[in-house]
């Protein structure tokens, strides 16, 4: 049976429509795929030999990913940027040929720009690049050598008032061993260090949304390890899941928005379970389908259209739903009396179909991907610790014979 897509939801499932696939490519664990090299093509796309930095102009449409591709030869610090055009806000994924995260970051690069630097090995690397609204978004990517101009002005500088740490890392205040944790202003206390008398994996916190806080990791001799500005919502998170060698450690602390507000910074030791339980709550991840104590409710085969009433919160509630053949999947979640909703999609492997949290002119959500027949993940929650109820709608349309 074949099922009319009305008009008015035309313009949105246009923008909300996954990218074709392109078979040229299956790197970084499948997200590479559909990919362009950075460079135009791969020999000109080695950042460790590269004359100059390469940059591409990236289109990214309502809920979908722009990935560029590029490869380094020999290890070498590399910055990867984007910023976006008009009020474009991207947010910037850093994969490595396996389709592990190496890094990510949304407003680094100052204002709504996104920057990172980083040292890489030898080896092929997806940077992908998506609106933080879901929306579509014109914006410009750039790779290079950290020795190479920058597109970014960086996280000093920012949309509103300027705010400068004082001092460095000698002047850092201990906070402790493992599980400890500390509470102040950036204006009071800038730096923090902390010590490790064994080889552990940590984690590291900054929270006070008010505050918008940034970490970044550094080693004793301040060199840069790591950085993050908005892990959970406005909330910083590294997580090293690689252990750190004995010795110390400084954490470098900022605030986007006022850096007078205090800041509570904790370091705890690394906890994959729960690193993994926090994925799944925020909807950047799928739980597999089977071993887990993530709940996935099943909706069963979807012959047409179904309906369902979520009870929702921040943390995402997942539903899987087989279809039967290929075809066009829609789903969309309308939030009851004003809540505003956010939605993901992935295949049964766990990789990301499209995304998307504000459609039209509205707060509800809608996706709509091309997908072949199988299983898929759907995961739906509201914006930041917000509770209230939606209705999950999912279509199936087929191709006219």
């Amino acid at each position: 049976m074949t099922f009319p897509i009305k008009q008015t939801a035309f313009a949105a499932l246009i923008c909300g429509m996954a990218s074709p696939t392109l078979a040229q490519t299956n790197l970084c664990g499948g997200s590479g795929t559909g990919g362009k090299w950075i460079g135009g093509d791969e020999a000109a796309s080695d950042i460790a030999t590269a004359d100059n930095f390469r940059e591409q102009m990236a289109l990214v449409l309502g809920g979908n990913e722009y990935v560029s591709l590029f490869s380094v030869s020999e290890g070498a610090d590399i910055r990867v940027e984007a910023a976006g055009r008009g009020q474009g806000d991207p947010v910037i994924d850093l994969l490595d040929a396996a389709g592990n995260v190496v890094l990510s970051d949304d407003d680094s690069g100052g204002g709504g720009a996104s920057r990172a630097e980083t040292f890489l090995e030898p080896g092929t690397y997806c940077m992908a690049v998506r609106s933080y609204d879901g929306g579509p978004m014109t914006a410009f990517v750039r790779i290079g050598r950290q020795d190479q101009q920058t597109l970014t002005e960086g996280i000093s500088v920012t949309s509103g008032e300027e705010t400068t740490r004082q001092g460095s890392c000698a002047t850092a205040t201990d906070i402790g061993g493992l599980g400890s944790s500390a509470t102040a202003s950036v204006n009071d206390t800038p730096y923090w260090r902390f010590t490790l008398d064994a080889p552990t994996p940590v984690t590291i916190k900054a929270e006070n949304e008010d505050a918008d806080p940034v970490i970044t990791l550094y080693d004793a001799d301040e060199n840069y390890i790591d950085e993050n500005d908005d892990f959970d919502g406005l909330n910083a998170q590294i997580n090293v899941a690689d252990s750190l060698e004995p010795g110390t450690y400084c954490i470098a602390l900022e605030a986007l928005s006022d850096s007078a507000l205090p800041i509570t910074v904790s370091v705890d030791a690394f906890d994959p379970e729960a690193a993994l339980a926090s994925l799944y709550a925020r909807g950047e991840a799928a739980p597999p389908l089977q071993g887990d104590s993530t709940t996935v409710t099943s909706l069963g085969v979807l012959e047409t259209r179904l309906v369902r009433e979520v009870s929702m919160s921040d943390e995402a509630k997942w539903f899987s739903i087989e279809m039967p053949e290929s075809g066009l999947l829609m789903v969309e979640a309308a939030g009851v009396d004003g809540a505003d909703t956010w939605l993901v999609v992935f295949d049964d492997l766990g990789r990301e179909v499209v995304v998307n949290d504000d459609y039209g002119d509205g707060l509800d959500s809608l996706i709509a991907a091309r997908v072949s027949a199988g299983t898929y993940l759907i995961g739906i929650r509201l914006f930041e610790g917000a509770d209230g109820f939606a209705r999950l709608l999912a279509e199936r349309f087929v191709a006219a014979k």
